[in-house]
């Protein structure tokens, strides 16, 4: 008795079908997308009123930033510009009144720096309602 050897085909997996699923898939994805633009930024920039305008009065504190750099606490000159001399002009003024409002008047030459520190000084003290004052431009205020 002879044993024949059968030969043995390998199983093959078609593919073709499924590149073409794939294809008709990533097509269907690419066509539903919609591709957004990140990179456009949409900003809303303060503006002044010509309306309103605020005095320095008993409950609100006014930081003045000269073009040098040097501070006004509620119009009272500070001996230099640094931080601790701004905290301490303002614990002096304020008291423990955390609730008033400040004012930030900077020149318009003044450094940025400048304004950030006396920003972040009477951030660190508590205060919450900080404002930063501007000017009516003269050609708004003729019409």
């Amino acid at each position: 008795m002879k044993l024949q050897s059968r030969s043995r085909e390998e199983p093959e997996i078609n593919v073709i079908s499924l590149v073409d699923v794939l294809l008709v898939l990533v097509l269907f994805f690419m066509v539903s997308t919609s591709f957004l633009h990140e990179t456009e930024i949409s900003l809303k920039l303060p503006e002044a009123n010509v309306e309103t305008r605020s005095t320095a009065s008993d409950d609100t504190l006014e930081i003045i930033v000269t073009q040098s750099g040097s501070y006004l606490v509620n119009g009272r000159e500070l001996i230099n510009s640094e931080r601790r001399t701004l905290r301490a002009a303002i614990e002096r003024l304020a008291g423990t009144k955390r609730d008033q409002r400040v004012f930030i008047r900077a020149d318009a030459a003044a450094t940025h720096q400048a304004v950030v520190t006396a920003m972040d000084v009477a951030g660190q003290l508590g205060f919450t309602q900080l404002n930063i004052a501007a000017v009516t431009p003269p050609e708004a205020r003729s019409q």
